[in-house]
């Protein structure tokens, strides 16, 4: 489970209880790893004698590739770490459960006096961006005295200091040739002790230039230079235990005298490390136990690396700027002055940011939702705090495709960030960042509209960085070579769903002119018969042209025309709204008419012996542009028995519950005993010599929305049923669960996963006219749901008897000007407010299929709780 803040880089707590993949040195670099850096307990008991030392960790099992999942590097143990557990025995087990950013961790060792248990947390606080980018990650340690007798002893945390690494280049141990000058210092107050790792021989700007802490609430013990297992080993063997061999009061002792009194411990070097060489650091925090009696110890590791540069290869030409380094830094570090300020943050506001983050999880686990669409909602968080995303020192939010790891090393290699950036058209599938941050997804919009729109009106799929340098205009881009008209369609869709989310009127309004120069660049572009058909070459997500009319970008199309339609009169431009309205009405009936097969629709193709068409094949995502009509409240772009006949046509034929007999194609995504769903198959026949590429892959993004489009239909069985095939490839055996991967790591696509939460319940927030709509068909009686709505976030219940729905707000402020209510009508509204949440003048109810208008005023009464 990745942990470390959104946008600061992330350590990964393993289910074995080991650290890896650490990715805190602005670079993705999946197999990054920091040798010497552990856990580890002394357990002892003076009479009868007792003295256990165990590395917190269990030891690999042996699996054979047999065992091992195709293009997943997750479960590689380093070779250190395998040395570590034959010098110093690993615990019997460990037992993982978790759901992000919450992992917690049982160590089980028959030999061990000591119940021990662990949970590691970074915060993740939807809808506070600030709160949820903390490079810092704390690991809680409960200690149960299960023995009969008194138990003491010493629970030590070791870390490498890495100032100064790119995050690639390989080492040894402690030696690494991009190390040396590091420095470790202790410093001390009451009832703490840090561990403050520097490099004082890089200059400011140096890319890694930083700092690094480990600090523990304990006067702990101290040996903060050491670089061989050996004499860490030797150090936690020497250390004098604090219960005395005689009953007597030793409540003064405290660690720091007891360390003064050690006389046979390692010797410590002094000064910065040899070139070529840096220091491990440990602290040993002291704890006494007597029969039953339990502890608490916590340890914070935090970093400090501000300066981010360009080190990815960007798509387009190759310009020629000399030696430049291109610096972007880390909002991060304009909120944190280093390593040290970042942990003391986590460490005084460690209960509050717990209970926030842990809130939205209990109302998922609380909620009436199906377990598989929990399970997908817990996980997303981790692919929004992976290395995929970053923030840059002015705030602007950036992203990859995902990160290069072993699904990309067949053509670009393990190291680095896939794909960059801020791909509109993979990006058009996520959700998790516009419900959880949607501050920070807004930025993704002004990206486009301040920087990357071309004075023509298109947009490039792909962002240049820095954005002060010229976009990838007339040039080849990459996947596919010229803007990538899903992705532009995409960008009116997202546009939409910010101002609804929280972006609101004006903002919108910044934007509209920008909005029709791509519009009308799109329809100038491909409706070329002006019959709101698009046709000519169609660059797209599968990294080629559709040339022929089909129901992938012409879903996006019809999507786009509505949600313009809609924008048009939310700024007052009412000519606009009737041109996109009057062709929106001309496509639907065209795309229908030429593309519905009877059971789901085709492709037409153009006659030309073009490849990467799928012409009679049933695509998966050829209701894509729907499932986003459904979640913007658009209604449906094409005949809805039209619509839930071809979603059923797609999970009949190109849902698999095997692959056995199965001829892989590019990438293998799902093997063996796997179930998923193909991207294109050929029920019918015809498939060209050429398909469209990638048909025979399996990618959650599109399992996912699929998903959802089949949920907001009603189509139940078809959906749960995808989704618990996603669930149970990545149910943590062969692989992770919180990495679902497609070209890279955490890869973007699989964000849609967040939009099963809308799909499901049927809950909308549309903050340009303050109004929450509710569907009472799909909230149960005695159900209750989570919802988001842009500025604030809570749970919706319906009684038992189904007459009364309460609408809850646990956090944030919803400013209500009205409620509409779809499905089965309640006789009583009752809207709860916390403390800072208030309803903007009398709140409206309306039923279904009444007109919201804001001069109508419907009477529903309101009660506040003792909150307010």
């Amino acid at each position: 489970m990745p942990l470390g803040g959104v946008g600061c880089g992330h350590v990964a707590v393993c289910g074995d209880g080991s650290l890896r993949q650490w990715q805190l040195f602005n670079q993705v670099n999946h197999r990054a790893d920091l040798p010497g850096t552990f856990f580890a307990l002394r357990a002892s008991v003076t009479e009868p004698p007792l003295d256990v030392t165990r590395v917190l960790q269990s030891k690999p099992p042996l699996t054979g590739e047999a065992d091992s999942a195709p293009l997943v590097s997750d479960a590689e143990v380093p070779s250190w770490q395998r040395e570590l557990l034959e010098e110093c025995p690993g615990v019997q087990e460990t037992v993982f459960t978790g759901a992000h950013p919450l992992a917690h961790l049982e160590y089980r060792d028959e030999e061990l006096p000591l119940a021990v248990e662990c949970e590691a947390f970074s915060p993740l606080v939807p809808l506070d961006e600030e709160a949820s980018a903390v490079p810092a990650v704390s690991f809680t340690f409960r200690l149960r005295n299960t023995h009969p007798h008194t138990v003491h002893g010493w629970l030590c945390a070791s870390l490498q200091n890495a100032v100064g690494w790119d995050g690639v280049t390989p080492g040894d141990g402690a030696r690494n040739p991009l190390l040396g000058g590091n420095v470790n210092d202790v410093r001390r107050a009451p009832g703490e002790t840090v561990l403050v790792m520097t490099n004082p021989s890089l200059q400011d700007d140096h890319p890694g230039s930083g700092q690094m802490a480990l600090s523990v609430d304990s006067d702990a013990a101290t040996y903060e230079r050491w670089t061989d297992t050996a004499q860490l080993l030797q150090f936690l063997r020497s250390l004098r235990l604090l219960c005395p061999p005689v009953e007597a009061d030793y409540a003064q002792l405290t660690a720091t005298a007891a360390e003064l009194a050690q006389q046979h411990r390692p010797a410590v070097p002094g000064g910065p490390s040899p070139q070529g060489l840096t220091w491990n650091g440990t602290l040993a925090a002291p704890f006494l136990l007597d029969p039953g009696e339990e502890t608490q110890l916590r340890f914070i590791v935090s970093w400090h690396f501000p300066n981010r540069y360009v080190n990815f290869q960007q798509f387009g030409l190759a310009e020629n700027l000399g030696h430049t380094r291109f610096w972007l830094g880390n909002h991060y570090a304009t909120r944190f002055a280093g390593a040290l300020d970042a942990g003391e943050h986590l460490r005084d506001h460690h209960d509050a940011l717990r209970e926030a983050s842990a809130s939205w999880l209990a109302s998922l686990r609380g909620s009436s939702l199906p377990g598989e669409v929990v399970e997908t909602l817990e996980s997303q968080g981790a692919l929004v705090a992976s290395p995929t995303t970053f923030r840059t020192a002015d705030g602007s939010f950036f992203g990859f495709e995902g990160g290069l790891g072993a699904s990309t090393a067949m053509w670009n290699g393990q190291t680095g960030g896939s794909c960059p950036l801020n791909c509109t058209h993979v990006w058009n599938y996520e959700h998790a960042v516009a419900q959880l941050f949607p501050v920070l997804e807004r930025s993704m919009r002004d990206t486009e509209f301040d920087h990357t729109q071309a004075p023509e009106g298109y947009i490039p799929h792909r962002v240049r960085a820095p954005l002060y340098l010229r976009q990838m205009w007339n040039e080849p881009i990459g996947g596919p070579t010229d803007p990538a008209i899903d992705g532009m369609l995409g960008t009116v869709l997202k546009t939409y769903r910010e101002a609804r989310t929280s972006g609101g009127a004006e903002w919108l309004r910044s934007r509209w002119e920008s909005l029709t120069r791509l519009m009308g660049y799109v329809g100038a572009e491909w409706d070329t018969e002006g019959d709101g058909v698009l046709r000519g070459a169609q660059g797209v997500t599968h990294d080629i042209h559709l040339h022929g009319p089909n129901t992938f970008v012409g879903t996006y199309w019809l999507a786009a025309l509505r949600a313009m339609a809609e924008m048009a009169r939310t700024v007052g431009d009412g000519a606009t709204a009737a041109r996109m309205t009057k062709t929106f009405e001309a496509a639907s009936a065209a795309y229908d008419e030429l593309l519905w097969n009877g059971e789901y629709y085709e492709q037409q193709l153009t006659g030309e012996d073009v490849p990467h068409e799928y012409g009679e094949g049933c695509l998966s995502d050829q209701l894509i542009g729907q499932w986003w009509a459904h979640l913007l409240d658009l209604g449906h772009l094409l005949p809805a028995d039209h619509v839930r006949t071809a979603l059923r046509s797609v999970h009949r034929h190109n849902f698999r519950t095997s692959f056995r007999d199965f001829e892989h194609g590019y990438r293998v995504y799902a093997d063996r005993d796997d179930a998923g769903l193909l991207l294109c198959t050929w029920p019918r026949g015809g498939r060209p010599r050429v398909p469209v590429r990638y048909a025979d892959e399996v990618w959650t993004g599109t399992e996912y929305q699929y998903a959802a489009a089949c949920l907001a239909e009603g189509l139940r069985d078809e959906a749960l049923s995808v989704v618990s095939a996603v669930r149970a490839r990545y149910d943590g055996l062969r692989r992770n669960p919180f990495n679902e991967i497609e070209c890279g790591d955490h890869y973007s696509r699989a964000m849609a996963g967040f939009s099963l939460l809308d799909a499901a319940t049927g809950v909308r927030w549309n903050g340009l006219d303050g109004v929450l709509t509710l569907a009472a068909d799909r909230i149960a009686p005695g159900a209750a749901v989570p919802y988001i709505a842009g500025t604030g976030w809570g749970v919706v219940r319906r009684s038992v008897s189904g007459e009364r729905i309460e609408v809850g707000v646990s956090s944030g402020t919803l400013q209500l000007r009205g409620l509409e209510l779809r499905g089965t009508p309640v006789d009583a509204w009752e809207v709860r407010t916390s403390a800072g949440v208030r309803a903007d003048g009398p709140v409206r109810r309306f039923a279904a299929p009444a007109v919201i208008d804001p001069g109508n005023p419907l009477g529903v009464s309101v009660r506040t709780d003792a909150a307010g």
